[in-house]
């Protein structure tokens, strides 16, 4: 028996494909499921932060006296109790970040660089008290001038936030301090005769505002910090290991001596992959001497977390008469907020990669500016850039005539198509899904109306791979109990244990799977990059192909023959005249020598190459400017649907943000740098009453690199929709509305400027 993996070339399983209950779904609609606000240990303490009211302000003194003689308070900390971290980088897994950055977005040293940021943290023998204390706190703040706006930003004149900051360009540092962290470049072909060629060339600006992941589940965790030295920490987190090596970093301490303990996730999309709470917990549960819980209220997580960056983006291609594009160039400037290390690689990634355009390039900037540390939200960077990249498709296909999706399909990206960073596609499937959108029953019918419009937009995203590992045992009624430690924010828990089921021939049902702690199973990276059904997927493969094999040698132990003439399809075991089911050969497992167990770790290299493509039916009120989503599609090719249910989740939860985003999310800051609606209230994000049922399409090309042909699909599905339905706006309006959101008042005044001729 080989465990070498090759793509099994099956059209038909037993257990993939097929829609098994979820194994975590009793706990969850029971609320049985433990989440960090759960945990409550002996002695517990309760903690607060206090925050910055100016978005730039050195910090001249802090007087905590007051604070703590208040009653109940037994720790109070700043960031000056964190380790000296200067010019020390980590590498996280899933990018490096400067620890001293890290450090001071968790709690400022000299300087409050954005509204809401954390200055410093009490713990108490209640939140109450707590609060009480932090509110004792005297901080003497010398107010600095605030930017905001990215290109403001970028001038030369503009207020800095970092003294010591140089622009990296082309792996060189500049030679004077700027809010510019990096320059990005990428070019192919040659971009002046592109242009030279084209008979027709459209240009726009576009600007995006910031928006939240829009998690239930504010950041709470628990740390503990033991008289044996050793670090405890329960939190939800998108992954226990990124998690326990930032804190570990964070507090110059070994990582051997900090456990995480991963609870239920209410929610992440990305937000939940920086450490806020964590090291802080850990600091004052060390100073006290008790298990600390530190959790943020609503305000908080949305003024003190990382948002989506807003964005400048500045698209123009060539295209001939017949459709065939010929040039591109974009020039994108992103907010990273008070640090650098922003979202401005992926976007420079994706812009112009649904499509094969032989001559192009990319400049990308990230940009500090006095707003939180951007994070990732799905996909990070792309729905930005493909905001721009498709309404300029869009217009060209316009101003030539030529259908949406056929102008697409004549420049799609295929097998061998470069893309302008550099690397070169495998198979992939956005031909197949260009096809599918088009032959979809959606796009064959006719939209009738007045103030009605139909949008078409594509959507690339690249996945990732890095490392992941599983382990197992085979217990004696023929279940197998399954660790793995990729936390599980959408269903991950169901899709991996069904590969694992496929692999050694059993029902998903029999798999019992569980997300280990950081002691208790191998270092696997982080929930994101759409990697975990793909990565994870693999280790449980592989670890189905040890199982296999060792229960192989177990059954030519009953039989007494040579464990090469056995022989395994689909869970049954022959050879020579016998043959067992799995379940069967495990009642027997106690007569042939010790426990069964396996286990896997893979790091797979390359991408899984995520294509999307959406199309969205609109209707404008021309009296309020209010946009009414009437119909929506969203196709994308899944390489193979593991849990069909869940592909279709998050491919319509995709789009429900991407319908949000497009239409009413944005942080809105007033002139000093503080966020106006940082609630559920005021921050208006879709419900029920604003969305139709999302309709979708799965694709399935097989992904080469995986043996069930897996693709990652949580990203892709908010990539095309704000694109779309900008596109949609502007044949129902006919204005071409180039920034987000594209809310009522917005709209509203751009079609009463565009009919009064301004």
């Amino acid at each position: 028996m080989s465990d070498s993996i090759q793509y099994l070339g099956k059209t038909s399983y037993k257990v993939l494909g097929t829609r098994p209950i979820r194994h975590d779904g009793a706990d969850k609609v029971t609320g049985k499921a433990i989440y960090t606000a759960d945990v409550q240990l002996p002695g517990m303490l309760y903690g607060r932060f206090l925050r910055s009211p100016h978005a730039h302000a050195k910090i001249v003194s802090i007087d905590l006296a007051e604070a703590l003689a208040v009653p109940g308070v037994h720790a109070i900390v700043t960031g000056h109790d964190f380790p000296d971290l200067t010019d020390k980088i980590a590498n996280l897994g899933e990018g490096s970040v400067n620890l001293a950055h890290l450090s001071a977005n968790c709690l400022a040293r000299d300087k409050a660089l954005y509204r809401g940021h954390a200055i410093a943290a009490v713990a108490a023998n209640s939140s109450h008290i707590a609060e009480e204390a932090v509110r004792k706190i005297k901080v003497q703040y010398e107010l600095l001038p605030v930017v905001q706006d990215v290109r403001e930003a970028m001038q030369d004149d503009a207020p800095l936030l970092h003294s010591d900051l140089r622009t990296s360009e082309m792996g060189k540092l500049g030679d004077k301090p700027t809010n510019i962290a990096v320059h990005l470049h990428f070019e192919k072909g040659d971009l002046s005769a592109g242009f030279a060629a084209a008979d027709v060339v459209v240009e726009r600006e576009f600007t995006t505002a910031s928006v939240h992941q829009g998690y239930i589940e504010p950041h709470v965790s628990v740390a503990m910090w033991n008289e044996d030295s050793r670090l405890k920490i329960w939190t939800g987190t998108q992954g226990s290991f990124t998690c326990r090596q930032q804190t570990a970093e964070l507090l110059q301490i070994p990582v051997s001596q900090v456990l995480v303990v991963p609870c239920e996730i209410g929610g992440g999309f990305g937000g939940k992959i920086a450490v806020y709470c964590e090291p802080v917990a850990a600091l004052l549960s060390r100073k006290s001497g008790r298990p600390v819980k530190l959790a943020m209220q609503r305000d908080e997580v949305f003024q003190g977390t990382g948002p989506t960056p807003g964005s400048y983006v500045r698209v123009k291609i060539g295209a001939k008469n017949d459709g065939s594009l010929v040039a591109a160039q974009a020039y994108l400037a992103y907010d990273a907020g008070a640090f650098p290390g922003g979202m401005i690689g992926p976007g420079c990634m994706c812009i112009f990669s649904c499509y094969d355009i032989p001559h192009a390039a990319v400049d990308g900037y990230d940009v500090c500016n006095n707003k939180p540390k951007t994070q990732a939200y799905r996909a990070p960077g792309a729905t930005q850039a493909a905001f721009a990249c498709e309404q300029v498709i869009d217009e060209i296909a316009k101003k030539l005539g030529i259908d949406p999706i056929e102008i697409r399909l004549k420049n799609a990206a295929k097998e061998g198509t470069r893309r302008v960073d550099g690397p070169a596609y495998p198979r992939i499937g956005f031909v197949e899904v260009l096809e599918a959108a088009k032959n979809s029953d959606h796009y064959k019918t006719p939209l009738t109306g007045k103030h009605r419009g139909r949008g078409v937009a594509a959507g690339f995203w690249f996945n990732i791979g890095l490392k992941s590992s599983a382990s197992a045992c085979v217990n004696d009624d023929g279940t197998v109990t399954l660790i793995e430690g990729s936390t599980d924010i959408g269903g991950s828990r169901t899709s991996i244990a069904m590969q694992l089921a496929e692999t050694i021939g059993v029902a998903a049902e029999d798999v019992r799977p569980q997300v280990g702690d950081t002691d208790t199973v191998g270092y696997t990276d982080v929930t994101g990059g759409s990697r975990v059904t793909f990565a994870t997927g693999l280790a449980a493969y592989k670890l189905g192909l040890d199982l296999q094999k060792e229960m192989a040698r177990r059954a030519a132990i009953l039989w007494e023959c040579d464990p090469e003439s056995v022989t395994v399809e689909e869970g049954i075991y022959k050879s020579n005249g016998h043959s067992l089911t799995f379940k069967e050969l495990a009642k027997e497992l106690p007569h042939t020598g010790d426990p069964v167990t396996g286990r896997a770790s893979v790091s797979p290299e390359g991408s899984t190459n995520g294509f999307g493509v959406h199309i969205v039916d609109v209707e404008i009120d021309p009296d309020t400017g209010k946009t009414k989503i009437l119909r929506y599609t969203a196709v994308q090719d899944a390489g193979k649907a593991i849990h069909p249910s869940y592909v279709e989740g998050q491919m319509q939860g995709g789009s429900v943000q991407g319908i949000g985003w497009a239409l009413n999310e944005e942080y809105f800051f007033d002139v000093e740098g503080r966020m106006r609606n940082a609630s559920y209230l005021d921050y208006r994000m879709p419900t029920c009453f604003d969305v139709p049922m999302i309709d979708t399409i799965i694709v399935e090309v097989p992904n080469p690199n995986h043996p069930y042909g897996v693709r990652g699909v949580g990203e892709t599905p908010i990539v095309p929709p704000c694109a779309a339905i900008a596109n949609a706006v502007c044949e129902a309006s006919g204005v071409r509305m180039t920034s987000l959101p594209i809310s009522p008042p917005r709209l509203w005044k751009a079609m009463s400027e565009a009919k009064s001729g301004q």
